[in-house]
């Protein structure tokens, strides 16, 4: 098992127990990624936790794959969905380098409060680009923290061999939308309560469904 994985494992319980940050913005969001599911849309989300944006938007789509790198957040994740009576939410373990999938399988990728804690985002965001059919959907909420907390990248170094933090990597908004555009995504949303939250955007694949 990986660090990251373990780290998350051993948070999962408390992380459960947390109430929502800011439970406005949190809707707002959902509110805006539901104009773009469809009921014939092929979902995947990667890095989906415990579960709770999985089982709100899967009644509304096709199928719906929820994927998380910790078994501890997962088995939350299952939880919920059999109590919620959710059929076409399936769950898979893997980390997102780990993670196999066709190429333009999906119509819309989620990945929420996960592009900041990857190794390399570029690599991943070009990964989720050939996962999309052509006129498909990315839709990320992520801390660029390079906006307003530049330091962390000398704290959470430290922070994280002592197993306080994850992996956690300090990029700015524009770096976030150059790496989008790079990867030919064109950015159809942006949203941000106030700079000191994470940006919501929507980009979309070149082509057509």
């Amino acid at each position: 098992m990986n660090t990251t994985a373990k780290f998350w494992d051993k948070l999962a319980p408390r992380y459960a127990a947390m109430p929502i940050a800011d439970e406005a913005a949190y809707q707002k969001k959902l509110e805006i990624t539901r104009q773009y599911l469809q009921p014939s849309s092929d979902v995947l989300e990667l890095g989906c936790g415990t579960g709770s944006t999985a089982v709100l938007h899967a009644p509304t789509v096709k199928h719906y794959l929820a994927v998380d790198c910790s078994s501890a957040m997962l088995g939350l994740a299952r939880t919920k969905a059999q109590n919620s009576g959710v059929s076409n939410l399936a769950f898979e373990h893997a980390t997102v380098d780990e993670f196999r999938s066709p190429e333009a399988r999906f119509d819309v990728v989620l990945a929420l409060s996960l592009l900041h804690l990857l190794e390399d985002k570029d690599v991943v965001i070009s990964r989720i680009h050939d996962f999309l059919k052509p006129g498909g959907v990315f839709i990320s909420s992520t801390a660029c923290l390079g906006d307003r907390m530049a330091y962390v990248k000398y704290i959470a170094p430290i922070a994280r061999f002592f197993g306080k933090m994850p992996l956690v990597k300090v990029f700015t908004v524009a770096e976030l939308e150059y790496s989008l555009v790079e990867a030919g995504f064109v950015i159809e949303n942006r949203w941000q309560p106030d700079p000191k939250k994470a940006v919501f955007m929507v980009a979309r694949k070149h082509g057509s469904l």
